[in-house]
């Protein structure tokens, strides 16, 4: 019987550890990812219960939308704060991701964000303009 012996050069020793490597990086990569995803689906969830509640508490003018993107309580109201601020929150969150990907601040995505709440608010909806002034739209 003969035996035969295997034997890797240095060279194939390299690139077995560079490919595992690799493989590390790409599997850190995915769980990151996945989680990442997993996050934000649990984001929108939240923020997708919230809203018949949001859309009431604007309606009946308890909250409006600020010029920076954000829920804002009106004339010292403070039903259902906790509501407004768990979406705050969600919204900063989101905020800052995209901020994050975009290369700027969650201050200017917020601020924009702003701007194209303002423009699809129902009539009677609270906004805050660019200078700080609330009014109904």
């Amino acid at each position: 019987m003969r035996t035969t012996a295997i034997v890797h050069s240095k060279g194939e020793g390299d690139m077995h550890r560079i490919a595992n490597k690799w493989l590390t990086v790409l599997a850190l990569s995915l769980m990151v990812m996945t989680a990442a995803t997993a996050l934000a689906q649990d984001l929108k969830g939240r923020m997708r219960e919230r809203l018949p509640i949001i859309v009431d508490l604007k309606t009946r003018g308890v909250v409006g939308e600020n010029n920076q993107g954000y829920l804002h309580m009106l004339k010292g109201q403070t039903e259902k704060a906790a509501v407004v601020t768990a979406e705050n929150e969600d919204r900063r969150a989101i905020y800052d991701q995209i901020g994050k990907q975009t290369g700027t601040s969650a201050v200017v995505v917020g601020q924009r964000r702003a701007i194209q709440i303002a423009e699809k608010a129902s009539p009677g909806e609270w906004i805050q303009d660019a200078a700080g002034n609330w009014h109904q739209k």
